[in-house]
């Protein structure tokens, strides 16, 4: 079997990690495979379009109650002031716009929500609670991060307390709808920096880092895993997903990493340690950074065991295998978050954009293995997967000079464990025939007893009379001798 067919289910072919429209940049599964742009641009066609839709619809109706109406007015004159009373409020509501982040920071929207700025900085119980240590900590740091941008640093502090402040009046908004704010927030931020205030691109990247550190560290405790959503369900069905493969080997998913090395045994510890520390990040930039070392850890691994730089189609079995294996607690919950949360550049392009799209490809692959992906027939895959069996235990003359330690140890463990099942079914079964043998020796010693019982009969008779003397039918007592008197002699 060539190697090309054994990973024919893991193959990912990189031009299917970018984005479908061609944009370049890299796609994500969450997003239906597009960007962030594209998808942010199919997002709001897809809303104008159920707009203009909602609003034909609601026009459609008007106009046929309208004309209802009219029909039942006797002059054409109330007929046209009806007309022109629905043409005057349809004009009102299409004049009627939606406040987005973007009109917070204009100049005109300034001064019209100068009421709705002033109440929501009227003191609360949730922004104005104790902050704790870590929030506390991260404010101090960008404030002083800030201080050395002068006037763009005190215009940005606003912009961002400012959104804060809105985003706590938005709390009842579905997290698709706060994760749009917090995305047009990014993008505003990062334009009018490189517009207004002629900050280079590499800072704007540093400063928008910064933001998204605060922001997301303070909001961190309401968009991440909302019980609005369907996140903590996710977590729990990846997670009993992941606990049914156990049974898969690294040889199924042809994982190029000889953990006998220590060193690589090593990697591959760091590695899953570091994709179950992405759990306790907050920003999505640390969590990012997270699944990057992760990454880094893989191909170094790979590399040392093969002793050359290692491919992609090395790196997502690995990927995978290192996923398995270490059953990341809320995963899917944590690439939710990063996905709305997250500053878009990061995702669309870099190291952290292609390192997270190919645990995306992981996540999916895992969801949807099946015994074509690991070569096996359906009938073995079903078995493992119900639990009934387990791979069969490879003799030492064939494994080869790479199998893994860990591996060999498992199929020994195995192998006595197989060993000891068989022998406790053994006994059992021979307790259960010993338990029958003793049941049927009893019954057959009861039967032999009833048999002989009624064969032969114990009959009891009563007791004789009492026993006359001797001589108590003679009669004739003379003719019997004296009896013997005792004789004294003299001596």
């Amino acid at each position: 079997m060539s190697l090309k067919s054994e990973r024919r289910g893991i193959h990912v072919d990189q031009s299917e990690l970018l984005c479908k429209k061609g944009c370049g940049y890299y796609g994500n599964p969450a997003w239906q495979g597009f960007c962030s742009k594209c998808w942010r641009e199919e997002y709001h066609k897809a809303r104008q379009k159920q707009i203009q839709e909602d609003w034909e619809l609601a026009e459609r109706l008007q106009r046929e109650e309208e004309e209802a109406f009219a029909s039942s007015q006797s002059g054409p004159g109330a007929q046209s002031l009806t007309f022109s009373k629905f043409e005057e409020k349809k004009t009102n509501e299409k004049t009627r716009k939606v406040t987005t982040v973007k009109k917070f920071f204009s100049a005109s929207s300034r001064v019209g929500s100068k009421k709705e700025i002033q109440e929501a900085k009227a003191p609360s119980p949730s922004i104005n609670r104790q902050a704790s240590i870590e929030t506390d900590r991260v404010s101090k740091e960008f404030i002083e991060f800030l201080k050395t941008f002068h006037k763009t640093g005190q215009e940005i502090y606003k912009q961002t307390k400012m959104f804060l402040e809105t985003m706590h009046y938005k709390r009842d908004l579905s997290i698709e709808e706060q994760s749009e704010c917090t995305q047009d927030f990014y993008q505003n931020v990062a334009e009018r920096m490189q517009t207004r205030g002629k900050v280079p691109s590499e800072r704007v990247e540093k400063i928008m880092d910064q933001i998204e550190k605060y922001i997301m560290t303070r909001l961190y405790k309401y968009v991440f895993c909302p019980e609005t959503t369907d996140d903590e369900k996710k977590d729990l069905a990846i997670q009993k997903r992941i606990r049914a493969l156990h049974w898969v080997t690294p040889q199924m998913l042809c994982v190029p990493v000889n953990e006998e090395i220590s060193e690589v045994s090593d990697m591959v510890v760091k590695a899953i340690t570091d994709i179950i520390e992405m759990d306790s990040k907050r920003v999505p930039r640390d969590k990012l950074a997270c699944i990057t070392k992760c990454s880094k850890h893989i191909f170094n691994a790979i590399k040392i065991t093969k002793n050359e730089p290692a491919s992609a189609d090395d790196f997502l079995p690995t990927l995978i295998y290192i996923v398995l294996k270490g059953n990341p607690p809320r995963l899917q919950s944590n690439i939710q978050y990063i996905t709305r949360f997250c500053n878009p550049s990061r995702l669309m392009a870099g190291e952290d954009g292609y390192y997270f799209t190919n645990l995306c490809c992981a996540v999916a692959f895992i969801e949807k293995l099946d015994a074509q992906s690991l070569n096996l027939s359906q009938e073995d895959f079903d078995r493992y997967m119900s639990g009934q069996t387990s791979p069969r235990k490879q003799e030492s003359e064939n494994w080869s000079p790479d199998a893994c330690l860990g591996v060999k140890q498992m199929y020994k463990n195995l192998d006595l464990l197989s060993q000891l099942n068989e022998r406790q079914e053994r006994i059992l079964s021979e307790a259960k025939k010993l338990e029958k043998d003793l049941i049927e020796w009893t019954d057959g010693i009861a039967k032999e007893v009833q048999d002989i019982v009624e064969k032969y009969p114990l009959e009891i008779k009563p007791p004789n009379q009492s026993l006359a003397a001797i001589d108590s039918e003679n009669v004739e007592n003379d003719k019997l001798p004296p009896p013997l008197q005792p004789q004294v002699y003299a001596g």
